[in-house]
Formats: structure tokens, sequence, C-alpha cells
């Protein structure tokens, strides 16, 4: 079962969707990515792609986050993310749809976005994705990104840079900032 780390709903449960393709990050990863992240959280407003359960926008908004975003198409998933924002109080925009078509229409900044797609999903269509989400991002927002580490490292554009990358078990975690606009 999922759980909230820290913060106002910190040891609250997430009820975890029931479908194939769906694989919960666990807690000891969550909890890594956001020791790394430190307080860049507070007062940011995050976008959770693939969302399923919703645990890291959930996490961030427990953290203090402003706001989030959860997107996600799966129906089961929608459902459990649905719940679990419902549950915990604390906020949070549920968007049905598919994440590159959201990205594309999307008319807001964010400064902390989590992207953990199934697994067979290829990495040129995450690279796709990063291509889409840029426009979105304010200077020096971040990027989480969770991939199986045996897939290939997905190629960021050229205004973001790798600031970490971690393995934890099969899961390869990357964080990217992306860089000030030179005017």
């Amino acid at each position: 079962m999922v759980r909230i780390i820290s913060g106002k709903a910190k040891g609250r449960r997430l009820a975890a969707p029931d479908t194939k393709g769906t694989r919960p990050v666990t807690d000891r990863v969550r909890e890594a990515v956001f020791s790394t992240i430190g307080g860049w959280v507070e007062n940011a407003d995050v976008a959770d792609l693939y969302a399923g359960s919703g645990s890291f926008g959930l996490e961030a908004l427990s953290r203090g986050a402003s706001s989030a975003v959860f997107v996600e198409n799966a129906a089961k998933a929608v459902a459990a993310l649905k719940e679990n924002v419902e549950a915990l109080g604390l906020g949070g925009e549920v968007v049905r749809a598919e994440v590159r078509k959201y990205l594309e229409s999307a008319d807001r900044e964010f400064h902390l976005v989590f992207i953990d797609p199934p697994w067979p999903m290829p990495t040129e269509d995450l690279e796709a994705d990063f291509v889409a989400l840029d426009r979105l991002l304010v200077d020096r927002a971040e990027v989480i990104a969770s991939r199986r580490h045996s897939d290939r490292r997905p190629v960021p554009p050229e205004n973001w840079r790798v600031a970490t990358e971690k393995r934890y078990g099969d899961t390869r975690i990357l964080r990217y900032e992306k860089e000030v606009a030179e005017t």
C-alpha cells in the first residue's frame, strides 16, 4: 500500500488503481526523490504526469506545494486518483487525458513536474513529452522522470540539464533542471 510520507497528510494511505501496467513508485523511491528536491516543493505549481494513484503530486501538496495537476488517461487509475484527491482534501485538479495532448493544449506554467510513465513506453515517446512540456516550465523548473533502469536514458531538450541520476533497484530516477532563458 502506498502512503504519504511527510507533511500535512503524513501516514495517509492511497488507493492504488488495479490496472495492468500501473506500478506505484515505492515509498522508498518517493522519499529519496523528495529528499533530493528538498524545499523546492514549497509554494510550487506541480504537474504529476501519468499520475496513477497521484502519489508524487499528493506528496508535493502534503509538503506545501501551491497547486497540482494530475494527468492520467486510464479510467481505473483516474477513479483511484479522484478518490485519493478527495480523501486527502489537499486540493488538486484531475485531468483525464493523454499526457502529450494535455501538454500541447495547456496554458499554465509549472515549477516542478513528475513524469512516471508506464515502463513499456518507448523512450522516444518520453522525449516527445519532454519537448511538449518545455514551453510550460518556468526558468529553473525541475522535472523528475522515472524509468526502468534498463531503458535507454531519455535525451532532454537542449535547455535542460541532468542534475542527478540515481538507481533504486529496477527504477532509474532522473532529475532535470531547466536552465534560465537568455534574454
